[in-house]
């Protein structure tokens, strides 16, 4: 009696270090600018952040309002610049033809019943929603960081105040995809394609 072969174990994914880098950037630097960001926050009446809900010591960076737009801004040259670099990497390398939505993935979303494939065709839509998005903020960022040198960024939101709502706005639709981008990815692949993204 000859006893089956033992099934190999299925392939690990394997992901540039580019991607990678990429990666682990993008959460220092999310995370150094939503905690500096916090602290401006407390800081500045815009949002009533000196007399409306004060977000405790322990969740911001910076120690007041120098202190959180010096590490702000810091990051935000860290994840503009990661996020540009990042950008040239999958456009030469043709990467993007299969990080960002088709229309296969429209078709899919509409008449497939297939699980995986459904997952598939979330992820690429919620990854290629999130491109205006980052766009967004970085732009704001800079309007709000350079003012006298990017007028027209304020002119094309009509005032400062809109200007700082909508560069405030996009914080939580970020980290609302930071929530979901690594559950599609669990969903698309398991647990192992999530951990390829960073080891």
């Amino acid at each position: 009696m000859q006893s089956s072969p033992t099934p190999s174990p299925p392939k690990r994914p394997h992901q540039a270090i580019a991607a990678k880098i990429f990666h682990w950037l993008n959460i220092v630097a999310i995370f150094v600018m939503v905690t500096s960001g916090l602290q401006i926050y407390n800081a500045n009446p815009v949002f009533g952040g000196r007399s409306g809900i004060y977000i405790p010591p322990i969740f911001t960076l910076g120690g007041w309002l120098a202190g959180g737009r010096h590490w702000h801004f810091a990051a935000m040259w860290l994840f503009s610049l990661n996020l540009l670099a990042y950008g040239f990497y999958i456009l030469f390398t043709w990467r993007w033809k299969h990080r960002f939505v088709g229309q296969n993935d429209i078709n899919a979303l509409q008449k497939s019943s297939n699980s995986k494939r459904l997952h598939y065709a979330w992820h690429r839509l919620v990854y290629t929603t999130i491109i205006p998005i980052l766009l967004l903020s970085i732009i704001t960022g800079i309007g709000m960081y350079k003012p006298a040198q990017f007028p027209w960024i304020v002119d094309c939101f009509g005032s400062w105040q809109a200007l700082r709502i909508a560069h405030f706005a996009s914080v939580p639709i970020i980290l609302l995809y930071v929530i979901i981008h690594p559950l599609l990815a669990r969903k698309s692949g398991g647990e192992v394609l999530v951990e390829s993204m960073f080891w």
